[in-house]
């Protein structure tokens, strides 16, 4: 079996991010929820939205711990797995990511011991403050990651020195404001938001099918079917702006997404479901809806999607033009002082110098682009076509669950104002089986993020056969297994641990001198 290095340290990578991206989104979403919580309770003195703070507090800390520890390993994969990007980058994408560990992560890490162990040291007021700068240090975590994400989507702010062989920033500022990491984080967030919303509305839709907690499980009900609302509603509006976004920086992932192999006439329809079909370049029983893609898109109803074919074309004249780049730093390179370089070479890359990505596709074809054939040209503009059929579905799996979520926290919103929480008991076990959709959703948005991508590292810039270590595949295949293993021992941990929190329930400190019985009678009219 011919093992690929890339392939492998693609796996490697892919499978460590999928994990920690099962923490990630409730560890943003729960801290926020936890501190609407808290600030309820030191508003209105209610003891029961204290024992609300802490039930949920405690979920939310088996799942941040779980978080730090399979995010950690991610970051030092750069250097490990990928370190010819590190050295091809590390001026730009080092500074967010070292941003991310001293401001975000720090800030977070500190507050949440105050928010665990402040209750009887702090003030209400002074632990409300602890608890909402850990949701804010678990917002500004995800912020750094992806404006460093985002500056991999869209190189903003940055230019090639051919003397050092490395990309540099040229403007911090458009580095930290590009329109892709801003988009992608705000709907990341928003998407954290609804997977705890449907998390905290599904455990409470389990205590109240069990008759246990009403009370507490009724207005947690509440405030999650509100926040999951609102959250679920900007998921969709915030992901029309990457879809928006798209279409001016990843025209390709766009185009990949919809199967949409030729450009059609403006407005473009969109596919509502279909089988793409890679090796034909066609896709069968699509189902168009009109004008929908077009507005997506483009926002207007006379700009057109280019199709992946007429992309490709383009991917072969900017292959040719990369090429001329390519050429002229091999002759800037040459010479030993920047002085004697001849102006032509440098009029040369500064005029093809934005294509030279390109060029450097033709790598795992020939080790000299300046020799390659028309069909390895060909080849390599081919090979800009990411997996369609994957991100053709992710999508729809996507989008699909999105408009349920919608569709369920907008009806327990409506039962809620009505106070007829438990009046469907079959609703209640639908918002149960609901808990683990968020995360599919979640998932399926990543790979489109990240497949969308390929074959770059770098959006035009680096591809990502070109980033990778000198490793052998046996160490890499190990790491792989290891990884799985540990990772696997460790999310298996935390579902244990999360079900004895659950089972267990809140220590409701509101009436601690009832019996059970007793309680269950307030509970029943406290819900009242």
């Amino acid at each position: 079996m011919d093992l690929d290095i890339v392939d492998l340290s693609r796996l490697q990578f892919a499978v460590t991010a999928l994990y920690h991206f099962l923490f990630v989104p409730l560890t943003i979403g729960l801290a926020v929820l936890v501190a609407i919580m808290e600030t309820v309770y030191v508003m209105t003195g209610r003891t029961i939205w204290r024992d609300m703070t802490k039930f949920w507090g405690v979920l939310f800390g088996i799942n941040f711990a779980m978080g730090v520890a399979t995010g950690v390993v991610m970051e030092f994969q750069f250097g490990m797995n990928w370190s010819y990007y590190s050295h091809y980058v590390g001026d730009i994408f080092g500074a967010p990511l070292a941003i991310e560990g001293l401001m975000a992560f720090f800030l977070e890490a500190t507050f949440v011991g105050l928010f665990f162990f402040g209750w009887d040291r702090m003030t209400k007021v002074q632990h409300l403050i602890a608890t909402w700068l850990v949701a804010i240090g678990s917002n500004f975590s995800a912020l750094w990651i992806l404006i460093a994400n985002g500056w991999m989507q869209n190189p903003v702010g940055a230019a090639f020195n051919p003397q050092t062989m490395r990309m540099e920033v040229t403007d911090f500022f458009a580095v930290l404001t590009n329109p892709v990491a801003q988009a992608k984080f705000v709907h990341t967030v928003s998407a954290g938001y609804t997977v705890a919303a449907i998390f905290v509305l599904g455990i409470s839709a389990w205590y109240l099918l069990k008759g246990r907690h009403v009370a507490l499980a009724k207005r947690s009900m509440t405030v999650a079917a509100s926040f999951g609302l609102a959250a679920s509603l900007s998921v969709v509006v915030l992901g029309d702006e990457s879809g928006y976004l798209s279409s001016e920086h990843q025209k390709m992932k766009l185009a990949a997404i919809e199967a949409m192999w030729d450009t059609e006439p403006a407005p473009a329809a969109f596919t509502a479901v279909g089988i793409p079909d890679t090796a034909a370049r066609e896709t069968h029983y699509a189902v168009h809806i009109p004008w929908v893609m077009g507005l997506i898109g483009t926002r207007s109803l006379d700009t057109q999607i280019p199709g992946i074919n007429d992309l490709v074309a383009r991917a072969e004249e900017r292959i040719e033009s990369g090429i001329k780049a390519y050429d002229a730093l091999q002759t800037i390179r040459s010479y030993k002082k920047p002085s004697e370089v001849p102006q032509s070479a440098v009029d040369t890359f500064e005029e093809h110098g934005a294509n030279m990505g390109y060029a450097l596709l033709l790598m795992r074809y020939t080790d000299d682009p300046r020799q390659a054939t028309r069909l390895q040209i060909q080849k390599a503009a081919a090979d800009t076509i990411p997996p369609v059929g994957p991100l053709f579905w992710s999508f729809r799996v996507m989008v699909a669950l999105g408009m349920f979520f919608i569709l369920l926290t907008a009806t327990f919103f409506v039962l809620s104002a009505r106070h007829k929480l438990d009046a469907y008991p079959w609703l209640l076990k639908v918002a149960v089986f609901a808990i683990p959709l968020p995360w599919i959703a979640a998932e399926c948005g990543w790979i489109v993020a990240e497949l969308g991508r390929q074959p770059w590292i770098i959006e035009g810039v680096l591809p990502t056969a070109m980033a990778v270590s000198n490793l052998g595949a046996s160490t890499v295949l190990l790491t792989i297994a290891l990884f799985v293993a540990i990772y696997t021992v460790m999310f298996v941990i935390e579902m244990v641990l999360m079900r004895k929190a659950i089972l267990k329930g809140p220590q409701e400190e509101s009436a601690p001198h009832l019996s059970s019985y007793a309680k269950k009678l307030v509970d029943a009219y406290s819900a009242k």
